[in-house]
């Protein structure tokens, strides 16, 4: 086969593609051999004598697959973790998400006559000072606050 890296440097420039993507036929080698002008390449082209290949891609399959299983808690064992818990999860997005669901209840029971504001104001700086773990324990709390100020 005659050197043709010439052809295939100015067909990748013409189809807008790497070298390598570049497919010359092999049976009209001698055609484009002769091509020695970008517009040579051109209707060498519009003929298909010469082509890109397609994009090879690579597959998502595997890493869809492995995604699964750890949305279910496989392969997130001991040997697989780098790095502590609180850089996994946060201290501080825990936090803000525990926070943000207990004043978006109290929100919600104030304005519904649950609460009235004087003990909204309570709740909401006992929240602030980290003393609820959850909205659960919150609402227990609550009741003996609500139970001692009748």
């Amino acid at each position: 086969m005659s050197d043709l890296k010439n052809q295939k440097r100015m067909a990748g420039a013409v189809l807008k593609c790497g070298v390598n993507r570049v497919w010359l036929d092999a049976e009209r080698e001698s055609d484009i051999e002769d091509a020695i002008s970008r517009d040579d390449i051109r209707e060498l082209i519009e003929d298909g004598a010469i082509m890109a290949r397609p994009i090879k891609g690579v597959s998502r399959g595997r890493a869809r697959a492995l995604t699964a299983k750890r949305s279910y808690g496989h392969r997130k064992g001991a040997g697989r973790r780098k790095g502590a818990a609180g850089a996994r999860r946060p201290g501080k997005k825990m936090w803000m998400r525990k926070i943000r669901a207990i004043r978006s209840n109290l929100r919600e029971m104030r304005g519904d006559g649950t609460i009235d504001s004087h003990l909204y104001r309570i709740i909401y700086r006992k929240a602030a000072g980290g003393q609820f773990r959850s909205v659960a324990h919150m609402k227990a709390q609550m009741e003996l606050i609500s139970g001692r100020m009748n």
